[in-house]
């Protein structure tokens, strides 16, 4: 019996060989029409054709010949039409046989059922770059805490009385 983990593998598969065989269509045949896609920068791309045309120029371009490598770590099915995928792929270039640490890279995928089957509906991608988080009392913590207390003091940062945040409150 096919499960819908089966179809939504296939689905991810699909996008991983698409991918490696370089075809920025195929890549986008993987997404709905509507789809977001965060790429490991941070860059946005609305909608399959924007991300499809970038795509196809990376693809013809600086990572001509790469392949994507990785696989599904989860799967949950949020409801019989939404599933969470978590999954690692990363860009393999041509000259190289196995990944450098600092290309390792997780994905978080929206998958949804559509009268085509699954799509992905949203991918956000991210490097692996876990930092040790710094005990409460250590100096990094205390170095933070101090430096807090001060700006509070001094009214700067983002207790300063002017403006709102990310309207250039804290920029001072």
């Amino acid at each position: 019996m096919i499960t819908d983990e089966h179809l939504i593998t296939a689905l991810f598969d699909r996008l991983m060989q698409a991918w490696s065989d370089n075809d920025a269509i195929a890549y986008g045949a993987c997404f709905t029409d509507d789809s977001d896609y965060v790429s490991y920068d941070g860059t946005r791309a609305v909608g399959r054709l924007p991300m499809q045309h970038a795509h196809d120029q990376l693809f013809r371009g600086v990572l001509a010949g790469s392949a994507l490598v990785g696989g599904i770590e989860s799967i949950r099915l949020v409801n019989r039409d939404v599933a969470v995928i978590h999954g690692t792929a990363s860009v393999l270039m041509p000259w190289r046989s196995t990944l450098p640490k600092r290309r390792l890279s997780r994905q978080t995928l929206v998958a949804v059922r559509t009268p085509d089957g699954w799509r992905f509906t949203a991918l956000h991608n991210g490097r692996v770059r876990p930092v040790d988080i710094p005990a409460p009392g250590s100096l990094p913590s205390r170095m933070a805490q101090a430096t807090g207390r001060l700006a509070n003091r001094l009214g700067i940062g983002r207790h300063a009385p002017t403006g709102h945040l990310g309207q250039g409150a804290g920029t001072r």
